[in-house]
């Protein structure tokens, strides 16, 4: 039975059966992922089961028990990232609280810079946060990401751009 999944796996059929699919999306929604990212775990699932198949590694004795060890490790991952968003906040809104001491100006203030970054497009967020936030060289955030310096660099101007015409146009600054 492994060797003929093994095999569907490279013939590129669908590495997961349904009721696979189901205990993934279970294991998430219990680990906390929320509804809105259950696809992207199952695929992550997916894309493990391919890898391996790809390197020619032996299928799983238990592919359900796999891939649930794998669906518990992306909701670890996801609840990681979440945090890491928040003190990247946090960090930014005591930043800002040093640079105007008015309470009422900071607030205002971090709530236009987060409603900012909320509009922008996914992958402009995360360059400017791991760029300003996080404090990452532009070679340190290419790695990260595995994309070239050039491309972290435009969509870095872009967001930063896009942003700054939000704050203005909220009369923020």
């Amino acid at each position: 039975m492994l060797r003929r999944k093994a095999r569907r796996v490279q013939e590129g059929a669908d590495p997961l059966d349904a009721a696979q699919e189901r205990r993934v999306r279970a294991v998430l929604a219990l680990g906390g992922v929320p509804q809105t990212d259950l696809p992207d775990g199952v695929q992550q699932v997916r894309l493990r089961l391919l890898e391996r198949a790809a390197k020619g590694d032996e299928a799983p004795r238990d592919v359900s028990a796999w891939a649930a060890v794998v669906a518990s490790n992306f909701a670890m991952d996801w609840h990681r990232a979440k945090r890491r968003q928040e003190r990247v906040g946090e960090r930014l809104a005591s930043l800002r609280q040093l640079e105007h001491p008015s309470g009422e100006d900071t607030s205002v203030l971090s709530l236009a810079v987060a409603q900012g970054l909320d509009e922008l497009p996914d992958q402009q967020r995360q360059v400017l946060v791991l760029r300003f936030f996080a404090d990452l060289p532009v070679r340190g955030i290419a790695e990260e990401l595995g994309i070239p310096e050039g491309t972290v660099k435009s969509r870095l101007h872009s967001a930063v751009r896009a942003l700054r015409d939000r704050l203005h146009e909220d009369e923020v600054v």
